[in-house]
């Protein structure tokens, strides 16, 4: 039986939400995890910029793992350059937009936050999303600009600053009419990372939307449409990693990587 061969990726360690849900909805998958640990955060770059980088750098990622799918476990790449990747590229994407849709569906009061990057909060696609499934909700979209980079921190063995954290979040907890906040989306793959240092600052208890669940599952199904290629020479070993840039390469983040089961590095360097 051929083994499915399935890249995720994503600008830096946030993905690896993603990579977790996917081995345990695929678990008998060769999984291979790339950051482009090079350009992150994304967020400080411009859009049309940023396509080129991604689609370039996919492109180098595409001929180094030869994938069957490949999960953009990435909100700004998936709401900037998905349409790009799938003009560019013949191989299925799988995408990550902020859980808007569901968010609606389970608040009771009416009133959702949204935690995002930058870059993803000031999109149009997010915006739409927001229009389209939330129209009838009080929406409290934030840009959380350290965000990110905390979870990052946190897995290096860096535990948050709890006064740090309490202000990031804060915007999207927020009181309205009478009602609060009672839905967060989490609309970046790193702040499930996160979670449970959240829950502890939080000023009220909400339910926490990680889109990393409802990601594997489409997966799932697109990988049932696909014909696999089979086994690949030279390709990545399962559960590897591979970094656009070797500055990554300290041992915390090699060591996080490894805890989240990704033990074998590679660099493929795709400079700035």
């Amino acid at each position: 039986m051929t083994t499915p061969r399935i890249l995720i990726f994503d600008s830096g360690m946030g993905g690896l939400t993603v990579a977790r849900a996917v081995r345990t909805q695929l678990p008998a998958a060769h999984l291979i995890f790339a950051a482009d640990n090079a350009a992150f955060p994304y967020g400080a770059w411009g859009e049309e910029e940023l396509v080129k980088r991604i689609v370039r750098v996919m492109g180098e990622l595409l001929e180094r793992t030869a994938p069957d799918i490949v999960v953009v476990a990435c909100n700004t790449a998936s709401t900037l350059a998905l349409a790009a990747l799938r003009e560019a590229y013949k191989v299925p994407f799988v995408g990550t937009v902020p859980a808007i849709k569901p968010a609606a569906a389970q608040t009771k009061s009416g009133v959702i936050g949204v935690l995002a990057t930058p870059g993803t909060a000031s999109r149009e696609y997010t915006h739409a999303l927001i229009h389209t499934y939330a129209y009838h909700c009080k929406v409290f979209l934030h840009g959380a600009k350290r965000l990110a980079e905390i979870a990052e921190q946190k897995l290096k063995g860096h535990a948050p600053n709890p006064e740090e954290l309490k202000a990031e979040i804060a915007p999207v907890f927020r009181k309205r009419d009478g009602q609060q906040t009672d839905v967060v989306v989490l609309g970046c793959t790193h702040y499930p990372l996160l979670i449970e240092d959240i829950r502890k600052v939080a000023p009220w208890e909400v339910t926490y939307i990680d889109p990393a669940p409802a990601i594997a599952r489409r997966a799932a199904d697109v990988l049932d449409e696909t014909p696999l290629k089979g086994p690949a020479d030279g390709a990545p070993p399962p559960n590897s990693v591979i970094l656009t840039s070797a500055r990554g390469g300290a041992s915390e983040s090699l060591g996080a990587y490894s805890a989240m089961g990704f033990p074998t590095a590679e660099f493929l360097e795709v400079p700035r």
